[in-house]
């Protein structure tokens, strides 16, 4: 009998979910977010293909031929090419290096039981409250003793400025804090039951940091790598003090080099900037589902 009222409740129109008028406004209200976020970047790739006389002239309409020159100028003779090479070898070194050495600092707070991990947990946090732009100065003035020190003793070859590594060691420390803060609460989730019986089964240390929590806990490292990976993708400010070499720039060094104090062409730099957001656009389009996941798993400990 219940089950017939049931089919009979679910055919009934009237008993479906009726959308109030608060859910309505959310809606709208998110859809007119979406549209205000999209739309610039809409109109910057429509721009790409125009003539640099064509954007002043029709600046909203399509363009009436469709060309690749913008794209083939910013790659080839600005140089994007090998400038987005050394933007993807940074963050991915920074990246991995700081993945690695957060989720083992932050697996030794949560899971070891020793008397300093707490303070030790706000030593890391306190990163997070220090802007990466605060300590240019200090940075670049250590690292300029430390090549020069290098080079008195013989080591005519290391550079730590002007060099790739000038940028991997920043990135990485200043990514440390918030992949140990996202990773503890990952760790601390996991039962307690779990470590347990591995280490009955008489597995080490590395062995349950390896096997057992670095997997359980990948999409934290979803999370954190994202974050980390965009936030490097696009800093500026350190690349363009500590890099001089053309050579070695990273890629938003490169884009500032589409504006002069005189000229600007700006359908060759919407070009450029449409080839720096892509890579970004792809690789958070292919995360998006673990990164909600991921911060809804590592709010809730216990």
């Amino acid at each position: 009998m219940s089950s017939s009222k049931n089919e009979v409740a679910a055919l009934d129109p009237s008993s479906k979910k009726k959308v109030t008028p608060i859910q309505v406004l959310i809606y709208v209200f998110l859809s007119v977010i979406a549209i205000t976020y999209l739309l610039p970047l809409l109109w910057v790739f429509n721009v790409s293909f125009k003539s640099k006389w064509e954007i002043f002239s029709a600046p909203f309409s399509l363009p009436k031929e469709i060309t690749f020159g913008n794209y083939t100028f910013a790659w080839n003779k600005a140089h994007l090419g090998q400038a987005t090479l050394n933007s993807f070898i940074v963050c991915v070194v920074a990246l991995i290096l700081g993945m690695l050495i957060g989720s083992m600092a932050a697996f030794g707070i949560s899971r070891l039981k020793w008397k300093g991990s707490k303070l030790a947990m706000t030593y890391f946090l306190t990163g997070m409250m220090i802007p990466i732009h605060c300590v240019l100065i200090p940075l670049f003035t250590r690292f300029a003793k430390i090549t020069q020190f290098m080079n008195d003793q013989g080591f005519e070859n290391f550079h730590l400025t002007n060099s790739l590594t000038s940028l991997v060691l920043p990135y990485l420390t200043f990514s440390l804090p918030i992949t140990i803060f996202i990773m503890e609460g990952f760790f601390s989730s996991m039962p307690n039951e779990l470590i347990e019986c591995a280490c009955m089964e008489g597995a080490n240390i590395f062995q349950i940091f390896f096997k057992i929590c670095l997997p359980l806990g990948r999409t934290g490292l979803f999370v954190t790598g994202l974050m980390t990976f965009i936030g490097n993708w696009n800093e500026l400010l350190l690349a363009m003090v500590f890099i001089s070499d053309e050579t070695k720039k990273t890629l938003p060094v490169s884009l500032s080099k589409f504006v002069g104090p005189y000229n600007t062409n700006y359908t060759q730099m919407f070009a450029a900037i449409m080839i720096a957001v892509i890579p970004t656009i792809i690789v958070y389009c292919a995360f998006s589902n673990k990164i909600v996941d991921g911060l809804t798993a590592g709010a809730v400990k216990g």
